[in-house]
């Protein structure tokens, strides 16, 4: 069962109105979408938005019986502001992007996202598209297999992972998880398999290299913002570095005015302000969070309002 992070900060904080129109951006398990339910009343509009079909069936499931309007899509939420258009929906007065992988998703052997399940080589968030780490992991060559590897897991051994990497599938292709999980540990050292699993940055690094994540991140946040309501909140729950990076990153640039360079006599860039940050410091999960759920370690909530 998906176990929601941060589900209470997230939702509570939004500032909700019982007339409010409001986005959940990554269904997922569900669990912030079905908390605005319950804390909306039957005038509020619900949107929820999962390019996982699987991960809306759930959610279809779950709230079959509830009295708000719900509106649930199967799409992507970089193309956010098309969405609204097509449902008539031109302001919003909160959004909420959860941006982990749920549990469901990590747990189901068949969907290849996770280094300790036996599964095929997948990690596709939405099984329509083509594109799956089969083919990073086989067709791509090892320069640009290390570049991914290096930046977007964080990975210091990531030359040595994408050469073994190469060295394999000329043998014979890499199909499952646990076949790339030992090239793995052929490539880093010992000392580097003592802390953590030594697949784990790479898997990462697969996983949002298919699924394009920090792209669809750096999309849908200027979306977000010309949406939102005056007054109207943004809820971001990231779970490692490049995300918090980028969100904080927005974040500080939009609650600024002039960006042109300090001494600069004259504004040229025209910038103003559109948001007030909320949470100065991102929130982070209670000790009892955390004993109850120890994904949620190094979730971080951003939240900001539209000026």
């Amino acid at each position: 069962m998906h176990v929601p992070v941060l589900l209470e900060e997230a939702v509570s904080m939004l500032a909700l109105q019982p007339d409010g129109v409001y986005v959940d951006c990554t269904v997922g398990g569900g669990g912030h979408l079905a908390c605005l339910v319950q804390k909306l009343g039957e005038k509020a509009t619900i949107i929820g938005i999962d390019k996982d079909a699987k991960a809306l069936e759930e959610a279809r499931k779950k709230l079959a019986n509830v009295s708000s309007k719900l509106i649930l899509i199967h799409g992507d939420f970089r193309r956010l502001q098309v969405i609204l258009k097509m449902h008539g929906i031109s302001e919003i007065h909160g959004i909420v992007l959860d941006l982990g992988v749920s549990s469901f998703q990590l747990d189901d052997a068949s969907r290849g996202f996770s280094y300790q399940e036996e599964g095929p080589l997948d990690m596709r968030m939405n099984t329509d598209q083509q594109l799956s780490a089969w083919h990073l992991v086989n067709e791509w060559s090892e320069e640009r297999l290390a570049l991914i590897i290096r930046e977007l897991g964080e990975e210091r051994y990531a030359r040595r992972i994408a050469r073994e990497i190469v060295r394999e599938r000329q043998q014979r292709p890499i199909n499952t998880t646990f076949e790339l999980v030992e090239v793995i540990k052929r490539a880093v050292p010992a000392q580097a398999k003592k802390d953590k699993h030594p697949a784990r940055r790479t898997f990462q690094a697969l996983r949002i290299a298919v699924n394009e994540e920090l792209e669809a991140l750096e999309e849908v946040l200027p979306q977000a913002v010309e949406v939102l309501a005056s007054e109207g909140r943004i809820a971001v729950i990231t779970f490692h570095s490049l995300e918090d990076r980028i969100v904080k990153t927005f974040f500080k640039r939009e609650s600024l005015g002039c960006l042109c360079p300090s001494d600069q006599p004259v504004c040229t860039c025209n910038h103003r302000a559109r948001l007030k940050i909320v949470t100065k410091r991102p929130i982070t999960p209670t000790e009892a969070e955390l004993a109850r759920n120890p994904r949620s370690r190094s979730a971080k909530l951003r939240i900001a309002e539209k000026i």
